[in-house]
């Protein structure tokens, strides 16, 4: 069993996971969420987690179950599902809340132009916004405004039904156009595991089963992306399942001839591929401790 995460592994699961546990599959109640994320934030493997996930719409009942735990030692940083009518709700909630809990970014969709300008023209420059962009066609207009207006990009990589993850085609074509373009992104839904594979696509015990992505799969591909390599040469990394084939070592990780250093990895999650929204926090990291890639706890 290992018994530290390699340089390598530190660095691509930095800050990975935001905690989206008030959503489907697992769609906890928000007191449930809380719990788990101040648990998780304090805990051992508190340094792979990023944001707690929330609607605008539910700020206040956020505010009423976090109030009931202690006042965390370093804010909480939060990630605001909203849309542009939101913005002002935002801005009241940092204004008064700030010492404890930070509303650092917001996730937003367009499917237009027109929608990324309104975006861009209405939420605070300080805040990090991603903007949901479709990807069955082509997003790189999208993307080229999204560049222009100074905003993230966002792909959704998953669901809980089979017809709503991408072809692997269409997520290496969405990391090609962000990367081309100067354009950091997340990904959401779909990614609870770390490599492609076919899992239950919910929680319920007569859950339909379906082919995910595997977040090892994503990230290693974008920071290989980022890097420079071909996306071509690297898209059938999307659908890589033998966990043998990733090999990880002081320096790096190699798939298939395809090595990416410990410093590339590191510039790749600082700059370019940030984070991932995820239901579930103890799924992931089970997981690469099954793999050995993280110690057992």
């Amino acid at each position: 069993m290992t018994e530290a995460v390699a340089a390598p592994m530190a660095a691509l699961l930095e800050g990975l996971v935001d905690y989206a546990g008030l959503f489907p599959p697992a769609a906890l109640s928000m007191r449930e969420a809380v719990e788990k994320y101040a648990s998780y934030h304090d805990g051992p493997r508190g340094t792979m987690l990023g944001r707690f996930v929330v609607p605008a719409s539910r700020l206040d009942e956020f505010l009423s179950a976090a109030d009931a735990l202690p006042a965390p030692e370093v804010p909480w940083r939060l990630s605001v599902l909203a849309s542009v009518d939101d913005a002002d709700a935002v801005a009241r909630f940092n204004r008064w809340h700030s010492a404890r809990f930070v509303i650092d970014a917001v996730e937003t969709k367009a499917n237009d132009v027109e929608t990324i300008w309104r975006i861009a023209s209405t939420f605070d420059e300080s805040l990090v916004v991603f903007v949901e962009v479709p990807v069955t066609a082509d997003p790189g207009l999208l993307i080229d405004e999204i560049a222009a207006r100074q905003l993230r990009a966002k792909i959704r990589t998953g669901g809980v039904t089979a017809d709503a993850f991408p072809t692997a085609g269409e997520v290496v074509r969405f990391m090609a156009a962000c990367a081309h373009h100067g354009v950091p992104f997340k990904a959401t839904a779909g990614l609870h595991h770390p490599l492609h594979g076919e899992y239950p696509l919910t929680y319920d015990a007569a859950s339909a089963r379906g082919t995910m992505y595997g977040f090892m799969n994503v990230f290693l591909a974008a920071a290989l992306i980022y890097d420079g390599s071909d996306e071509r040469e690297i898209a059938p990394l999307l659908e890589e399942r033998d966990a043998h084939a990733i090999a990880v070592d002081d320096d790096g990780i190699t798939w298939r001839g395809h090595y990416v250093t410990v410093g590339e990895i590191a510039r790749a999650r600082a700059e370019f591929a940030t984070s991932f929204g995820s239901c579930s926090f103890e799924e992931p990291m089970q997981d690469l401790a099954a793999l050995n890639l993280i110690p057992a706890q």
